[in-house]
């Protein structure tokens, strides 16, 4: 099989990630081996692959080295993470716990004499609900002065976390478009008078700013006189344990999301919840499932469902706060292969970075055999008039098994998302529509009509 690069690693001159028979490979020229070299006599290094906070990573020799091997020095294995998800798909308590992650596992390697060259939120991925640090090439030697990654740390973790803690603002709508995070200069004019003086401000976002200004040359040597003027491992780690007890502290403030309340306000009663999860498990019991996205995942209790016969799900859901809760409740559980993630179904993220192609678009990213689209359609074709059509045709494009869920116009919640559209806006959102359009593209293997008789459930495998 040819060698696929990582389309997101092309910046690092000293290191390249691909992929071989399905394998993740890290190819290491003569300066990262050397780094390498010294990452492995450490002891922090075991201690962290052992506990899965760094993912997992041995060294390639002999029959199990690639054909393009003979351009590295050495040549690395990862283990592979079910499903990439970016930090603008992240929630409030999923950012900061990834920040966290960082900053211990820097403080590990500051411990035994290494560093590492960046503090980009893309270093750290999930294994669920799981925080993993994934850059195994950012490990280096410490150098002098302070840590190089701080700026970036703040750019793409700190000012994020700040914007929600001190602004109830939601960060993921400018990370999406701000791949290097948030400008120091930016984010002090978000922090304008008296949250000037909230904590972390001045030293983490005004002195950033104020030293942006000032300084458009000469890195490498401000760099050169900070270690000469002692600013080394013991005060970067001062900085380093400081900025981890400020992430720490913060919390998103924000209200508490209608959504959050929908287990408790929607139309559905106990019998039809029962019901739906009786034909949820009856479509298990004859797909085994690798991976399933669950659209429309709101607390995430179908996503459990499927995560209980060994399938990894993603579930998103567009509503951030409520995410938040499911990653919590995840967290609390210890279930390990469900992966919450905020996401609109209707402007979903796009590819992102130089050619479009760093980042990839969330539905380029896998394929799944399991789809789970319930209670989703009325709000695609009522709230963001998505024609029935096009609905069944972008699931059909995402392929797998479908489970979807039909609600009526007279469902008490379809009411609710017609209150205020004009009369007779819809004349094509009936279930007889419906199923005409879903047969088009798939064979309906079964059809189970919930007892509140306003909804109803398909299982249909695609043509």
């Amino acid at each position: 099989m040819i060698d696929l690069p990582e389309s997101a690693s092309f910046r690092d001159p000293d290191a390249s990630v691909f992929y071989a028979d399905g394998r993740v490979l890290r190819g290491l020229h003569a300066r990262a081996a050397d780094d390498w070299r010294a990452l492995t006599a450490t002891k922090f290094f075991p201690a962290l692959l052992a506990d899965r906070r760094v993912v997992g990573t041995e060294v390639v020799t002999g029959d199990a080295l690639p054909a393009s091997a003979g351009e590295f020095e050495a040549v690395l294995e990862h283990e592979r993470i079910p499903f990439i998800s970016y930090p603008y798909e992240w929630t409030f308590g999923m950012l900061r716990d990834a920040a966290l992650l960082h900053l211990d596992v820097l403080l590990a390697a500051l411990d035994e004499g290494m560093s590492m060259k960046d503090g980009y939120s893309f270093n750290v991925q999930w294994r669920g609900a799981n925080p993993t640090f994934i850059d195994v090439g950012s490990f280096e030697r410490m150098p002098t002065g302070p840590w190089i990654g701080y700026r970036q740390f703040c750019q793409t973790f700190l000012y994020p976390l700040m914007l929600d803690s001190y602004l109830r603002v939601p960060f993921q709508r400018y990370l999406v478009g701000h791949l290097d995070g948030l400008e120091p200069a930016e984010m002090l004019r978000f922090l304008s008078g008296r949250r000037r003086l909230r904590k972390g401000v001045f030293t983490h976002v005004y002195l950033h700013s104020v030293a942006g200004r000032r300084v458009t040359k000469g890195g490498e040597q401000i760099k050169e006189d900070l270690g000469k003027a002692g600013f080394g491992a013991e005060l970067t780690k001062t900085t380093v344990r400081k900025l981890a007890k400020l992430v720490g502290r913060l919390r998103s403030k924000r209200s508490e999301s209608g959504w959050n309340n929908y287990r408790t306000t929607c139309s559905y009663s106990d019998a039809d919840r029962d019901a739906k999860a009786t034909f949820i498990r009856q479509v298990l019991v004859g797909h085994p499932t690798t991976l399933a996205y669950d659209l429309g995942a709101n607390d995430g209790i179908y996503a459990r469902m499927v995560a209980e016969r060994g399938g990894y799900v993603v579930a998103v859901d567009s509503d951030d706060v409520t995410v938040d809760a499911m990653y919590r409740s995840l967290r609390e559980d210890g279930i390990t292969n469900v992966l919450p993630l905020v996401l609109n179904l209707v402007d979903p993220s796009p590819a992102r970075g130089w050619r479009n192609a760093e980042r990839r678009a969330f539905f380029d990213r896998a394929q799944p055999d399991l789809v789970l689209a319930l209670a989703l359609v009325h709000h695609l074709a009522l709230t963001a008039n998505v024609p029935l059509p096009e609905i069944i045709g972008w699931l059909h494009d995402i392929g797998g098994t479908l489970v979807i869920e039909f609600v009526e116009p007279h469902d008490p919640m379809a009411k609710q998302l017609l209150a205020n559209k004009r009369e007779g806006l819809f004349p094509h959102y009936r279930i007889d529509e419906f199923e005409k359009v879903l047969e088009q593209r798939y064979t309906i293997v079964a059809r189970s009509p919930l007892p509140g008789g306003s909804r109803t459930l398909y299982h249909a495998e695609p043509r």
